[in-house]
């Protein structure tokens, strides 16, 4: 698979999440959300990212490198709201607020990425060397930060350090959130079993 492929495949993800969000706002569809955007984001800025710039560098290709710094900053301001959104209930007021800026910010990234990026990629990184990056994008998404993490270092080497430690943290947490809420519908369900004996 190609690293663009991947990427599109990514994003035709967080879409169809914004439309059901839109259709039906929920806290479950929006932690699925911080959840996909977080771990896409991690491999942009590890893997994708470092290699436009690298090969903008060496073909002393400008406006390739500023189309990534922008991506950067896009990614940066989405981190913040999507740890915003992650700490709030859905019944806070502005839940639903934060998710819309969030979505607007997110396809106007996406199709900046899609069109003027992608191009650059296609005449700057040859097939083989895209498809070897899937790869690694692909093995990456199996141990990236699963939630967003706004103060951490987005270029390597440092957020190749910060990711794995966020990576630990993310899942760790994950776990736990995991086993909590079984236990609280093993509850639900041992007190509904109990009324029904009650009754």
């Amino acid at each position: 698979m190609d690293a663009l492929v991947l990427l599109k495949k990514d994003h035709d993800t967080v879409k169809k999440l914004f439309e059901r969000f839109e259709k039906r706002p929920s806290k479950a569809v929006a932690e699925k959300i911080v959840r996909e955007l977080s771990v896409h984001a991690a491999i942009e800025e590890q893997l994708f990212y470092p290699a436009v710039r690298q090969a903008a560098e060496q073909e002393q290709l400008e406006e390739a490198d500023e189309q990534v710094l922008e991506a950067l900053e896009e990614h940066h301001v989405a981190k913040w709201l999507l740890a915003e959104i992650d700490k709030l209930d859905e019944d806070d007021e502005r839940f639903e607020a934060k998710c819309t800026v969030l979505f607007e910010s997110v396809r106007h990234h996406i199709k900046e990425e899609e069109g003027p990026l992608f191009r650059f990629v296609r005449r700057l990184l040859p097939k083989q060397q895209r498809e070897a990056l899937a790869e690694a994008m692909q093995a990456a998404k199996k141990i990236a930060p699963t939630r967003p993490h706004p103060r951490a270092p987005d270029e390597p080497p440092a957020n190749l350090l910060a990711g794995g430690v966020a990576a630990v943290m993310d899942r760790g947490r994950d776990a736990v959130k995991g086993l909590v809420a079984r236990g609280n519908d093993r509850s639900r369900g041992g007190k509904q079993r109990q009324r029904d004996l009650n009754a």
